[in-house]
């Protein structure tokens, strides 16, 4: 067997794949590792390119574009090894990125998902926006990591080169252990994309794993490969899952009173959408909320399943302060000044 699979998945990423792939297959491939792309359903020749030229890197198709969530848990029933490493088209891996994360997860049996430290392709002395040095979350289930808060992104001067418990490892690329993920069943495939690792690393928390960041292994983000930042199908993708986030996992003591203040933070955000004349923006939000509402009967099932580990100190991961409050009112930019 396998020891570790590192995953790409593919949707018409073909010029990051001739950007990126030969770095992975050069840094990766050894006795013990596997490169396999997994296509989600590309329409741009990625399947023909990678056949001329990587016969080295193994390939599945999904047939259709299930998105980051489907096309990884289609992927990943078809993969027999003890880690799978997810890794973004859009990744620049450095030399010997990869040794570090599979020896943390030898050493640490109860970790379930490690993230690298990743920083910027386009600004390469900072942290990239999405997982930077490690993410956590806010009592309102807003995320934030070690290193970017909001759209304020940290220069890299060794301030996080501690290894840490995170609450969520970023999809851009972490390693997960096998046994943690079947376990867990994969991702919600209702995300279709964005959050759905947040998800995941809630449920591996309450499984009794950990979550951790590694700085020995750094690797370079693009950001905004399948989605650019600021689009319309982003905007509802995050505004939406964010409030399935909250409602499948928060525990009932909780629930009543932070989903309707969620609520009304969207709705500040979709007022301040339309002042900057957003209008695309305001829309999102607006399908999100209605979305959410449809979604009910289902995410109420999904609680049921909910076994919140009443042993973990949830306070060192999910901050009881509000990133809003303190990065919008007070100032705080950083993580450092009110870390939980």
């Amino acid at each position: 067997m396998i020891k570790t699979s590192v995953v790409i998945l593919n949707w018409n990423g073909l010029p990051f794949l001739k950007k990126f792939l030969g770095d992975v297959m050069k840094y990766s491939l050894d006795q013990n590792t596997e490169v396999i792309i997994a296509d989600n359903g590309s329409t741009d020749g990625s399947a023909e390119w990678l056949s001329a030229n990587f016969k080295d890197a193994g390939f599945i198709s999904t047939g259709q574009n299930l998105g980051f969530a489907g096309g990884y848990n289609y992927a990943l029933k078809q993969i027999d090894s003890e880690y799978y490493v997810l890794l973004n088209t859009d990744i620049q891996v450095t030399e010997g990125w990869l040794s570090p994360l599979v020896r943390f997860m030898d050493e640490n049996p109860d970790v379930a998902s490690c993230q690298p430290k990743i920083r910027s392709y386009h600004q390469r002395d900072h942290f990239e926006y999405a997982g930077a040095a490690g993410g956590f979350i806010d009592k309102y289930g807003f995320t934030f990591c070690r290193g970017r808060i909001f759209g304020h992104v940290e220069k890299d001067f060794g301030q996080y080169d501690d290894a840490a418990d995170i609450f969520w490892s970023t999809g851009a690329c972490m390693i997960v252990r096998a046994k943690a993920w079947r376990e867990c069943k994969g991702f919600d495939e209702d995300f279709f994309a964005h959050m759905e690792e947040v998800d995941l690393c809630w449920r591996f928390h309450n499984a009794g794993y950990r979550v951790c960041y590694l700085p020995q292994s750094f690797v370079y983000h693009v950001g905004g490969g399948s989605l650019p930042y600021e689009s319309y199908l982003k905007t509802y993708l995050n505004f939406r899952n964010n409030l399935f986030l909250i409602y499948k996992n928060l525990p009932e003591r909780d629930l009543h009173k932070i989903l309707p203040a969620r609520k009304n933070f969207n709705r500040l955000a979709a007022l301040l959408f339309l002042l900057k004349g957003k209008t695309s923006n305001v829309k999102a939000v607006f399908r999100a909320h209605a979305d959410f509402s449809k979604s009910l009967d289902k995410l109420r099932e999904k609680r049921k399943l909910l076994r919140h580990n009443k042993e973990k100190d949830w306070g060192k991961l999910i901050s009881n302060k509000s990133i809003v409050f303190e990065y919008f009112l007070k100032g705080n930019r950083t993580y450092r000044p009110w870390q939980p």
